[in-house]
């Protein structure tokens, strides 16, 4: 019996498989053929008539030694717009030097030394050597007493308040660059 019930499942398990093939040969099917021609010509002619714009740097001669002046220049260039500009920047140190020494080369040594002692750096310098800056005329000990007596007189380093330091053209200067700068920024976004 157990023979006849496993023959019947067989029976029944090969039936069912092969009326699943069947079902599986009635699938629909589509064919599709597409056939296309494409033709496309195309000229294309283009006329310079201008260079490309361009921004440039003036350039500011600071050939001749003798100046105390420094060229600083600079040019900006964006599709739309340009910019250039330069400008020349005096060096105060470079002047107090240079007339040091014309006032010594006119044999005027106290005088070159008491313009050289404007500084702190060298006011200090002459302090500690035991040689004094000079004094209205005094020089030696003399002034080294009239140094200490008049304190608020002796050359201090500059407070770093920059923009209170500044005169009115370097900040209209500064203005109109902040100003310039970020309209070149507004039209690159």
């Amino acid at each position: 019996m157990l023979r006849q019930l496993g023959l019947l499942v067989v029976m029944i398990f090969i039936a069912t498989a092969s009326l699943g093939q069947e079902a599986t040969e009635d699938v629909i099917k589509t064919d599709n053929i597409n056939t296309s021609t494409v033709d496309s010509t195309s000229t294309s002619t283009t006329t310079v008539k201008s260079p490309p714009p361009s921004a440039i740097a003036p350039s500011i001669n600071s050939a001749n030694s003798d100046l105390c002046t420094v060229g600083v220049s600079g040019a900006v260039q964006t599709q739309i717009l340009g910019i250039s500009a330069g400008k020349t920047v005096r060096d105060m140190n470079c002047e107090k030097l240079k007339n040091a020494k014309t006032l010594y080369d006119m044999g005027m040594k106290v005088a070159a030394v008491s313009v050289m002692c404007q500084d702190p750096r060298v006011f200090d310098a002459m302090m500690d050597a035991g040689t004094p800056c000079p004094y209205d005329g005094m020089i030696g000990d003399a002034a080294k007493a009239a140094w200490i007596a008049d304190s608020e007189r002796q050359p201090e380093e500059p407070q770093k308040n920059i923009i209170r330091d500044m005169d009115d053209d370097t900040k209209s200067t500064l203005l109109g660059g902040g100003f310039v700068g970020s309209l070149l920024l507004l039209l690159l976004l």
